[in-house]
């Protein structure tokens, strides 16, 4: 029988151990909880019976943390971490199976684990909610920025759209009216890159739909197929191999057939580029119940953490200079928005990105 000095004794290492315990959920950062969960693990060795022998374990997702002299084959307490009433992992103490059996562990013992797996149940639900507002902020950011760029980029286009349009009906007068071949030659510089700057104006256009659009049903087997073959070429250079797997279903959508197969290419060709040799990319059109959904799956090295959200703004690329201008998928962007679809994009596993749109019927 234990004194009323040694139950005292024990009662107090016990509160002890919950005060620390909620001191460094308190205190703890929502970036550095693997720290926190080693001075829990810590605090729960220390607020034990038998201290000396003891060691803890805490097992929630990614976090693996334990004292040292766990064993896997010690007597165990174990109690579970709920995270919106679903177990996310456990923590459990434990003494030498050599020397200590199950009636070793005190119920008080038992009660106070359960209190400190609430403890950290509740310090990982506010970390969720953090990163879900977090992540909810960036989005309205990202959104915001991009509408504004919207704003931006179509005041832009209409200014350049006069200026580059008396650029290039003068230099054509003028191209008409003179022999000499040197001027001749200055001229056909002047004119192409007239046209080279007008087709930039024209994608920043579509990034803001500002684009007259005649829509029709598109077939988009057909748009996809054609834009294949468009790219024979550039998929055999690299030797890749393209995986069709088509609905059977019609999927036609309404669209505008020469920006549905802008808007195709751009994705397959980015797939491609990023693509390995000897790679492949998968194409999936399927039929949902009030959308067409297509994924465009690649095998490449994916998007650089940090970078994904930026990959629709204009002008960001991460093509070597004099490859992309960084328009190509803030035009998808703007035509799938146009349509009242949605363009979407998440790693692919183990490695590479699939892209996912989807477009109403």
């Amino acid at each position: 029988m234990k004194s009323t000095d040694q139950k005292l004794k024990e009662r107090v290492k016990e509160l002890t151990c919950l005060y620390e315990v909620t001191s460094i959920i308190v205190n703890s950062g929502y970036d550095e909880l693997n720290t926190s969960l080693e001075a829990i693990a810590h605090c729960l060795k220390r607020g034990w019976q038998h201290e000396e022998v003891a060691a803890c374990k805490i097992s929630i997702g990614k976090y693996r943390v334990q004292t040292i002299g766990f064993d896997e084959q010690m007597v165990q307490l174990s109690s579970d971490v709920m995270v919106f009433n679903n177990k996310a992992g456990a923590i459990s103490v434990g003494y030498p199976a050599s020397a200590y059996g199950p009636e070793d562990f005190l119920l008080e013992e038992r009660t106070l684990l359960k209190n400190v797996c609430l403890a950290v149940g509740n310090l990982l639900e506010r970390k969720q909610i953090h990163d879900s507002e977090q992540e909810t902020r960036r989005q309205m950011e990202r959104n915001d920025r991009l509408h504004i760029m919207g704003e931006i980029t179509a005041g832009i286009a209409h200014e350049l759209n006069t200026p580059l349009a008396n650029i290039l009906g003068f230099a054509e007068l003028l191209l008409d009216e003179t022999t000499d071949p040197r001027t001749r030659s200055d001229l056909q510089t002047i004119l192409d890159n007239a046209i080279f700057s007008r087709e930039i104006v024209k994608k920043l256009m579509f990034f803001t739909c500002e684009m007259p659009q005649q829509m029709e049903l598109v077939e988009l087997k057909r748009v996809v197929d054609s834009v294949i073959r468009l790219m024979g070429p550039s998929l055999r250079e690299k030797k890749l191999t393209v995986v069709r797997s088509y609905a059977k279903e019609d999927l036609s959508i309404r669209a505008n057939a020469v920006q549905l197969t802008q808007v195709m290419f751009n994705l397959i060709m980015n797939a491609a580029y990023y693509s390995p040799e000897d790679g492949e990319i998968k194409l999936e059109l399927l039929n949902g119940e009030e959308k067409v959904i297509v994924h465009i799956i690649d095998f490449g090295e994916g998007i650089a953490k940090g970078q994904e959200s930026r990959v629709f703004e204009p002008f960001y690329t991460t093509k070597p200079v004099g490859e992309g201008t960084g328009l190509g998928l803030s035009v998808v962007h703007g035509i799938i928005k146009s349509y009242k679809g949605s363009i979407a994009h998440r790693p692919n596993r183990p490695k590479g990105t699939i892209f996912t749109l989807e477009f109403p019927k």
